[in-house]
């Protein structure tokens, strides 16, 4: 058994190192895309612009969108052949795009767009969310900035310990025209983790023709909901509103309680009355010490040797706590103590009482909204023509990879087998195991051997003292196998025979004075063995002819005398 356990350990650690891990190929979409950009090819930038814009309303020295882009591998756990787009550099505004293969109209499919991202130094302060530019005939990629019109802006972002995973849609008001941003409500998920393991994950925006949307995060359900319900500020809005030219008239009355005009001040009420007086009743206690001080000179302190009079001043010993009050009541001058003063009443105000003018809170009055619209369908957004990213990041080597856009679930999850699981199944294999997390972690903090010697060793011991401290003699198992007579035995069996002879002598001879009757009874009186049971004549002869059949047997196992070859007592 143990050698083939041995020859399969040494099969698994032969695969083990034989194994290349998970094989990468540039992935090709299974269906319909509008764009599926892996960025693999040493030009795969060549088909994005970079912006040359200026961004507006902020210093000159960071005004230019100069943040360069590259595109490389992971610079840990990277898959052979594997590049992204990487951000690169810090404190800068970053902004690329790219067109879609097709312009995406919104009609009747819905609209998937997943994408990776990996903060590979982590995330101080900074952006690496997706806007889906808006699609216009004259759409200039280089001149691509914060005010360029984007349909559906999505993904994290993060300053501070403020956490964020965007959906923004820019919707248009069919009445007036105007476009305003509609953020989803905020996810009630604790998504943190994302943004501090250094592990690429997958950001997936689902928004279906019924209105309905989920955001994902690595294939899981982050954020649900409707676009009619689950957005502010809402898409429909409200029917009435306030009328911004209604002013409140001047002899409006807020107060609901005035002081009464009608009360006066009483003529015994004393104002200057102090709140607090000396308690004139009060004695000074038994024991108080007056002419004692609360604290001494320290007898047993002397002058440094290093003191300088003349430099330093007449030197004094420091205080310490007088010993004599320590015993005493008190000690220094006694003051009595102060109490309230039972004549205060402070300063004098009129009881409060309803107001009879009192109106109410006012309120502008509620008119017909002039921009209510119903929209019932707000899935049907401006199509998009681009993709682009428009950052400004505190960090750097932020990585983007494997964007995708189509209208199947079906290709977005087969595009994600091929991209994203690799690169989880290669940072599982490479991660440490548990033990090795342990070890690692005494590298730093060697006080965790105690715990863990505590945690292991102390249960383990405890547990071979309660299975293995405390055995018990086992009595020998009752068998039907031979054993050898105990010499001492046989002699006392031989005594108690001869006792038996000697009371069933005794027994003969008072039967001999007895009637036939009476011998008839005895021999049909039933008889008692040491067990307690109860055995008739017959049985006994039973037992007899039982045990002479064992003894003509040449079996071991009558080499025993049997207990039964014992005569039983008659008891009266």
């Amino acid at each position: 058994m143990w050698k083939v356990i041995t020859l399969l350990l040494c099969f698994g650690l032969i695969c083990a190192q034989e194994s290349t891990g998970p094989i990468y190929v540039t992935p090709v979409p299974s269906g319909n895309v509008f764009i599926a950009e892996p960025f693999d090819s040493d030009d795969a930038l060549e088909s994005w612009t970079q912006s040359q814009a200026t961004k507006e309303g902020v210093d000159s020295d960071i005004a230019k969108y100069n943040g360069n882009w590259a595109a490389e591998g992971l610079a840990e756990n990277a898959l052979p052949g594997d590049l992204g787009l990487v951000l690169k550099g810090k404190a800068k505004h970053h902004a690329i795009a790219a067109k879609l293969d097709q312009v995406y109209k919104f009609e009747d499919k819905p609209f998937i767009m997943q994408y990776e991202v990996n903060f590979q130094t982590g995330i101080e302060c900074g952006g690496a969310y997706v806007k889906l530019l808006t699609h216009s005939e004259g759409l200039d990629l280089s001149d691509f900035r914060d005010k360029t019109p984007y349909t559906i802006m999505f993904g994290p972002d993060k300053c501070g310990e403020d956490y964020k995973l965007h959906f923004i849609f820019r919707h248009k008001n069919p009445k007036t025209g105007e476009i305003e941003e509609k953020h989803a409500n905020k996810p009630t998920t604790d998504f943190k983790s994302y943004y501090t393991d250094k592990a690429s994950h997958l950001y997936t925006l689902i928004i279906n023709p019924d209105n309905s949307f989920q955001v994902l995060i690595d294939q899981t359900v982050i954020n649900s909901g409707n676009l009619l319900t689950d957005f502010t500020p809402p898409v429909v809005p409200p029917k009435e509103i306030e009328d911004k030219d209604d002013k409140k008239p001047e002899d409006w009355d807020e107060r609901e309680m005035i002081a009464d005009p009608d009360a006066t001040k009483p003529d015994d009420w004393d104002e200057t009355a102090p709140a607090r007086i000396v308690d004139t009743d009060a004695e000074m206690p038994e024991g108080w010490l007056e002419d004692e001080p609360l604290y001494i000179p320290d007898p047993d302190a002397s002058m440094p040797e290093d003191w300088d009079e003349e430099m330093d001043g007449e030197w004094e010993a420091p205080k310490v706590d007088n010993p004599k009050c320590a015993e005493a009541a008190g000690c220094g001058t006694w003051e009595p103590p102060m109490i309230d003063n039972p004549d205060y009443k402070g300063i004098w105000s009129a009881p409060q009482i309803a107001n009879p003018a009192y109106k109410g809170i006012w309120k502008p009055r509620m008119i017909p909204n002039p921009g209510y619209f119903e929209d019932e369908f707000p899935y049907k957004m401006s199509p998009i023509g681009a993709v682009g990213f428009e950052l400004w990041s505190m960090s750097e080597d932020i990585y983007f990879d494997n964007i995708l856009i189509t209208d199947d679930r079906e290709v977005a999850d087969d595009y994600a087998e091929k991209t994203w699981k690799l690169k989880k199944q290669i940072r599982a294999e490479k991660e440490p195991s548990f033990v090795q997390g342990l070890l690692s972690a005494t590298e730093e903090k060697p006080w965790l051997w105690i715990i863990y010697v505590l945690v292991v060793g102390l249960p383990a011991v405890l547990l071979f003292a309660f299975c293995c401290g405390g055995k018990k003699k086992e009595d020998p198992k009752k068998t039907d196998e031979p054993t050898p007579d105990d010499p001492h035995e046989s002699e006392n069996e031989d005594e108690n025979d001869k006792e038996d002879e000697k009371e069933e002598d005794g027994e003969a001879s008072q039967d001999e004075n007895k009637g036939e009757a009476s011998q008839e009874e005895e021999e049909a009186a039933t008889e008692e063995t040491g067990d307690g049971d109860k055995l008739t004549k017959e049985d006994l002869e039973k037992d007899d002819d039982d045990i002479q059949a064992l003894e003509d047997d040449n079996s071991p196992v009558n080499s025993r005398r049997s207990p039964r070859k014992r005569k039983p007592r008659v008891q009266d």
